[in-house]
């Protein structure tokens, strides 16, 4: 696990940064265990399974992996035994990028002394080779893999047992099928995902980081905005720099922040203020009025795939009254979630007690969509998909690598909503806060 010790931003700035990449061998291991032949996933850079296994950033077209055990395999320049073999069926205007992110990206440093426990071939840190393929390009990825597979795998009958990702697409698990392969479906991907590597912490916590930045740019306008009267209702709203400051307009300046810094909104700044507060995804226009709750959910994507998620509430000038009471009942059920988070915790703990502390100060801890209180789990896992394992509501136990948000929130439709939320890493006696940011309901000048 890292020590947290690296500094600096996404602008370049940051002192050096531990190689990305995926082990591929517990993928053999679990072919191997299932007593299948290979793995096949398909898809494209939108895909996060794909991406995960391969770290190809691109393309926008379909391409396919496929890995397969390989003990028999003995290289012919160095005589190394490879524990598997993987290989990318990418587009050919792509072969170029797919050598340097997949097959460079995977080679070992240091003379292969950073090799995984199983051994294998040296030239590769996790002892699988790799390789990028272009025949067939104008088959379908479906089609290239199934062929993939029928070289590699020493089978005189062409069929194959397959574990694909639950996220294969349709087209493509057809396609294998008529090849004559027998597919079923695998978890060993969301399983490997889940626990990050010292190098993916890296990442987080630069996208981290620059999450806050956005948040303190947007703490920075509520606070010097100015009370005036709405010039179509009459009714006061808050202006700032001489115009009307709406959501809109707030987000735009906390998507130029996150621009700065080297990460991109990726669509996902939801700032609610009042009755929109209340919508977990709200993404519209709205005019932002003194006294209410405005939520700003910040969650932009690394250049790595990585993202952030940070969420913090304000009320600018406000009385009291629900906003208040919530936010404090959401700091104590925040408090009380972190107090659970070790490794070895079930879940579904740190889910219960921020629900109890909840309920304690009258909320509904269970309701439903459209209703006041507690709508939705206390949080979820954070790599390269914004949602991913574990949830704080499924089953199992944290687990050292795990990293996930702290989310605790209430709701009235009618009125506003107030959340809190950071991205948290389960270390091997406790957690690590990614990004620190502060807290309050009365926005400051943080810039």
């Amino acid at each position: 696990m890292s020590d947290g010790s690296e500094e600096g931003a996404l602008d370049g700035s940051a002192a050096s940064v531990r190689p990305l990449r995926t082990d591929l061998a517990p993928i053999i291991e679990t072919v191997e265990a299932a007593d299948a032949d290979a793995l096949v996933a398909v898809g494209d850079r939108f895909d996060d399974d794909l991406r995960y296994l391969t770290r190809f950033s691109g393309p926008d077209r379909a391409y396919a992996l496929v890995v397969v055990p390989d003990g028999d395999r003995t290289d012919e320049t160095d005589g190394d035994v490879a524990t598997g073999r993987a290989v990318c069926c990418a587009p050919a205007p792509f072969a170029e990028q797919a050598e340097r992110e997949f097959v460079g990206g995977g080679r070992a440093r240091n003379g292969g002394e950073d090799r995984g426990s199983g051994g294998g071939d040296r030239r590769f840190h996790d002892g699988v080779a790799r390789e990028v393929r272009t025949e067939n390009v104008g088959d379908h990825a479906g089609e290239r893999a199934a062929a993939a597979v029928d070289e590699l795998v020493d089978e005189s009958d062409g069929r194959h047992a397959l574990l694909v990702p639950p996220s294969i697409p349709h087209d493509a698990a057809v396609y294998l099928e008529r090849a004559g392969n027998e597919l079923a479906s695998t978890s060993a991907v969301t399983t490997a995902r889940a626990r990050k590597t010292d190098a993916e912490l890296d990442r987080l916590r630069r996208a981290q980081r620059a999450t806050a930045a956005g948040m303190a740019r947007a703490e920075t306008v509520l606070a010097g905005s100015e009370v005036g009267e709405g010039e179509e209702t009459g009714s006061p709203t808050l202006r700032w720099e001489g115009a009307p400051l709406t959501t809109e307009r707030l987000r735009r300046e906390v998507n130029a922040a996150l621009t700065a810094r080297g990460v991109r909104d990726a669509g996902n700044t939801v700032i609610g203020a009042g009755p929109s507060a209340a919508d977990l995804h709200f993404v519209g226009d709205e005019p932002i009025r003194p006294g209410e709750t405005v939520l700003l959910d910040v969650s932009p994507r690394g250049p790595d795939g990585y993202y952030g998620d940070m969420t913090r509430t304000f009320v600018v000038d406000g009385d009291g009254g629900w906003g208040r009471r919530a936010y404090v009942a959401i700091e104590a059920a925040r408090e009380a979630a972190l107090a659970e988070v070790e490794p070895g915790v079930p879940a579904k703990t740190v889910h219960g007690e921020a629900a109890a502390e909840l309920a304690a100060y009258g909320f509904d801890p269970n309701a439903g969509e459209g209703e006041a209180g507690f709508t939705h789990g206390t949080g979820h896992g954070v790599g390269v998909s914004l949602h991913e394992s574990p949830s704080l509501t499924g089953a199992g136990e944290l687990r050292p690598g795990h990293v996930v948000t702290i989310e605790p929130g209430v709701y009235d439709p009618d009125v506003g909503g107030v959340r809190l939320e950071d991205l948290v890493a389960v270390t091997d006696d406790g957690y690590e806060i990614l990004a620190e940011y502060p807290f309050g309901i009365a926005p400051e000048k943080r810039e």
